[in-house]
């Protein structure tokens, strides 16, 4: 018998919306969902995430989950939350993106077991790429009015008085195009539900109308409310653009910084959302936090359940150990670990100077280092008075005015950091 999916998806603060009858349809048996993902990028991006939550949490209740990759949808664009359309893509990137994506999904989703609810990754690029513009119209598009399309709340949206952009008929397709994805996976695979953001509330109906209509069945949705911060600003979001899963383009570093500066309010819906603690270990938590905020228990006990769930223990153990350094509870060791990418997030604002590495070759002087060459302090008389004062440090050990900068202090052979008192950094740039 499946666990109860949707008064799990309840207490969590997930549950938006869902069609009369889908918690009685989920406790009869194990069911198939799915969520459909966007394959315009070979990784995913933390917005992603609470639709994958979801299909875990699917899964964890018995169920059989799908994720749906939007190979053909991906060429098309959705209109929802839009106020343009997207960048379209071939084939072979597509291609590139689905493995891609699929490898980060199996962190969450179990597809290799022998049960029977194994997660199954799909693209509707498979399906819909030999169907021709006629067919598609004769034996799809006929059973969905212009009238029905023309109601959605995303289509009317980019058609109103606010909208410059007005919307293509490639973006008004889109919803018939979802429709019939669900359509067909409720034919091929006995897949009853569709989940997705609230925003997709629009689409997915469209698939329940194309089941009730071609298939004479019965399938059903559930939607999940949109992400947001309490301050206002967009979730998953900086000033350097996505917060991504894949290192490579979002180090573990400032992913684990990312969920570490959340403020105590959404700390306390996140942490429902984006681990898989119990309610009684997560509402322990909560009543510690409250009692001494300034621990900022909640925000550590997030960062570090979705940073071993993304990455690894150890990209956790390097990110706490890397977000140490700027506080000055480190040593020389820790610093000289940081590969180049995690040094550059760890350090970036602060200011830096470039060096030729001539320079360390025949040895930089301190003076030379910290005035003269860099312009890091203002005059050659404060370095001094700084050395003097035992207040700086080069690679986070402290150095007398004797001390002479060779090649042998650089970090991944390119850097060198430089230190006044605990908070003033400047790092020097060799090339």
């Amino acid at each position: 018998m499946a666990s109860n999916f949707v008064s799990e998806l309840k207490w969590r603060g997930m549950l938006h919306d869902a069609m009369p009858g889908t918690e009685e349809h989920l406790m009869g048996g194990m069911q198939s969902a799915y969520v459909g993902i966007d394959p315009t990028a070979d990784s995913l991006h933390i917005g992603h995430l609470v639709g994958v939550m979801m299909l875990r949490h699917f899964q964890l209740a018995g169920h059989k989950p799908y994720a749906l990759v939007g190979g053909a949808t991906g060429m098309i664009g959705d209109p929802s939350g839009k106020s343009s359309e997207r960048n379209l893509l071939d084939e072979a990137t597509l291609r590139l993106n689905e493995e891609a994506l699929k490898a980060q999904l199996s962190r969450f989703l179990d597809f290799d077991s022998e049960s029977d609810n194994a997660a199954v990754l799909v693209n509707n690029y498979d399906w819909m790429k030999d169907f021709s513009f006629l067919d598609f119209i004769r034996d799809i598009g006929k059973h969905i009015t212009v009238n029905y399309m023309m109601a959605k709340d995303s289509v009317k949206k980019r058609l109103s008085a606010e909208s410059t952009e007005g919307m293509s008929f490639t973006e008004f397709t889109y919803q018939l195009v979802q429709g019939y994805d669900f359509l067909y996976l409720y034919q091929n695979h006995n897949c009853t539900l569709q989940m997705g953001g609230s925003d997709q509330w629009g689409n997915i109906t469209t698939g329940t109308e194309l089941i009730r209509r071609m298939a004479g069945g019965k399938g059903y949705a559930l939607t999940c409310p949109l992400i947001t911060k309490a301050d206002g600003t967009k979730f998953g979001k900086t000033e350097g653009g996505n917060i991504w899963l894949d290192a490579h383009r979002t180090s573990p570093y400032k992913f684990y910084q990312y969920w570490l500066n959340t403020s105590d309010e959404d700390a306390e819906k996140y942490i429902k959302i984006f681990t898989f603690l119990s309610k009684e270990g997560i509402e322990h938590l909560i009543n510690e936090h409250r009692e001494a905020p300034h621990l900022r228990i909640l925000q550590r006990r997030l960062a570090e359940e979705i940073t071993v769930m993304v990455h690894s223990q150890e990209d956790l153990h390097n990110a706490v150990k890397a977000s140490q350094i700027l506080f000055g509870k480190s040593t020389p060791e820790d610093l000289k670990l940081l590969d180049e990418k995690t040094f550059l997030d760890v350090f970036e604002g602060v200011p830096q100077g470039p060096i030729p590495r001539v320079e360390l070759e025949s040895g930089l002087d301190m003076i030379g280092a910290l005035s003269a060459k860099t312009g890091f302090l203002g005059s050659n008389s404060e370095a001094r008075r700084e050395l003097k004062q035992n207040s700086i440090s080069v690679n986070k050990e402290k150095v007398k005015e004797n001390y002479v900068i060779t090649t042998s202090d650089l970090i991944n052979e390119r850097f060198v950091l430089l230190q006044k008192g605990r908070r003033n950094y400047f790092v020097l740039l060799v090339d």
